[in-house]
């Protein structure tokens, strides 16, 4: 049986839809205050259409268009709640925000190291990225460490 679209969903319907497990709702709630599902007896969580909404908007933003949490509360902030719901509707290209790569761009040419903190111990950090731009970073990098091998370039201590 199909619940209604304005039916409140448990965490694990809403799980199910967005395909991510329920401790990454548990965790965007954490870090996003404008979901606020209703908790029943037990510490159940029902949320609402425009929670699922919202939900799907991030999740849309972190692992569709590579943002980061401080990126997608950013958004949240300039924007607000309505935007990043309304991005991940069909045909919501004209609401989109500006991409990453647009920013970093931008970015690049305001500030030579973007969203990277000092050095410790000779390594750079930075904001954390979704697993899907990891996935391609760590494909990429074990691309180059092939070419290299393949070259004869031996690594520098």
């Amino acid at each position: 049986m199909l619940k209604s679209a304005n039916a409140f969903r448990t965490i694990s319907e809403v799980a199910d839809e967005l395909d991510v497990p329920q401790h990454v709702l548990r965790f965007w709630e954490s870090k996003f205050t404008q979901i606020k599902p209703l908790k029943r007896a037990g510490g159940r969580r029902h949320y609402r259409p425009d929670d699922v909404d919202l939900l799907r908007g991030i999740r849309s933003l972190l692992y569709g268009d590579g943002y980061t949490i401080k990126g997608v509360q950013k958004v949240l902030k300039d924007q607000g709640a309505r935007a990043v719901a309304r991005h991940a509707r069909p045909g919501a290209s004209a609401a989109k925000p500006s991409s990453p790569s647009d920013d970093l761009q931008l970015s690049l040419l305001q500030d030579p190291s973007p969203n990277v903190k000092a050095p410790r111990n000779g390594v750079a950090h930075a904001e954390p990225i979704s697993a899907a731009k990891r996935r391609n970073l760590e494909k990429l990098l074990n691309e180059l460490i092939a070419i290299r091998a393949m070259l004869g370039v031996v690594a520098e201590p």
